[in-house]
């Protein structure tokens, strides 16, 4: 029959996917799909180390002060005794206990250690203190004495770095050499003293005063040993160690017979020194010995 339209069915081929619609564009795809742990973020371990030990440490602590207060009550336990170690020769235990007694009201940990020192170091014989706790209700403390040397002038008396102190009873050490100088000079004149007295020693000569003047210069006054006299040494400002030498050799050639006759030996010259004799004779008062 003509002008009639003919329908065809085709059928689909075995392994060929049929064919899109005319409707759809484009391709289509496949999406796998994720599970929930694969899309949350993954820890950082390295942070959580860094931050667990200062954790624990924190932690540790804070237990440790807890348990501390909690057996604090029990471990500290009042002072019931202090021991005082040393060699004491101008002091007695008695007196360092009496002015220790306002510490040892306090208890073992609470104990004022530097108040105690200070207060020890506050008394004139005594140059240093050690104080320490021993457990369990205990202070040790030891003492290190002041050893007078020499008097400072009329008002003190000088351990052996040229330190002054001033204990009360001053008019006991009278027979102690006496140094004078200017108040900051103090070390200085005790340097002076032990070069001096070692040099005039050995001569059986000891001294009883030295003074550094405010001029610089320095006199000095000798004991004779045995003889319960002394004579002046006039030394000037500088050179003292080298005048000191030339008065020992003058003295083993020439003066050794005559000592006990010399009042002065003045010793500011340059190449010799003067004598002024205790007794002047009828010749002459002064004698100047010059070094060949």
């Amino acid at each position: 029959m003509h002008g009639a339209a003919t329908l065809r069915y085709q059928q689909p081929i075995p392994g060929r996917a049929p064919a899109a619609k005319s409707g759809q564009r484009g391709a289509s795809r496949m999406v796998a799909k994720e599970s929930l742990a694969a899309r949350l973020p993954r820890p950082n371990v390295s942070l959580i180390k860094r931050l667990f030990w200062p954790l624990v440490l924190l932690a540790l602590a804070f237990g440790t002060y807890e348990l501390g207060q909690r057996l604090l009550p029990y471990a500290d336990r009042p002072i019931s005794k202090i021991s005082v170690k040393g060699e004491l020769s101008y002091l007695n235990q008695q007196s360092v206990q009496e002015r220790l007694a306002p510490f040892i009201a306090a208890s073992f940990f609470s104990v004022d250690l530097a108040g105690m020192r200070a207060e020890l170091e506050r008394m004139p014989w005594i140059a240093h203190a050690e104080v320490r706790r021993v457990w369990p209700d205990q202070v040790s403390i030891r003492l290190e004495e002041q050893l007078p040397v020499a008097r400072w002038g009329d008002e003190a008396l000088l351990n052996n770095q040229g330190q002054a102190f001033t204990p009360r009873e001053l008019s006991h050490y009278e027979n102690l050499p006496q140094l004078v100088g200017p108040q900051r000079a103090q070390e200085q004149v005790m340097q002076q003293y032990q070069v001096l007295s070692q040099m005039l020693r050995p001569l059986g000569f000891s001294i009883v005063r030295l003074e550094l003047r405010d001029r610089g210069s320095w006199f000095l006054t000798a004991n004779i040993n045995g003889a319960d006299q002394s004579f002046e040494l006039l030394l000037g400002r500088d050179h003292l160690v080298e005048k000191m030498r030339r008065f020992i050799s003058i003295y083993g050639s020439t003066l050794k017979e005559q000592i006990t006759n010399i009042a002065r030996i003045d010793l500011r010259y340059s190449n010799g020194l003067a004598v002024t004799w205790r007794e002047p004779s009828v010749t002459a008062a002064d004698k100047t010995v010059a070094v060949k």
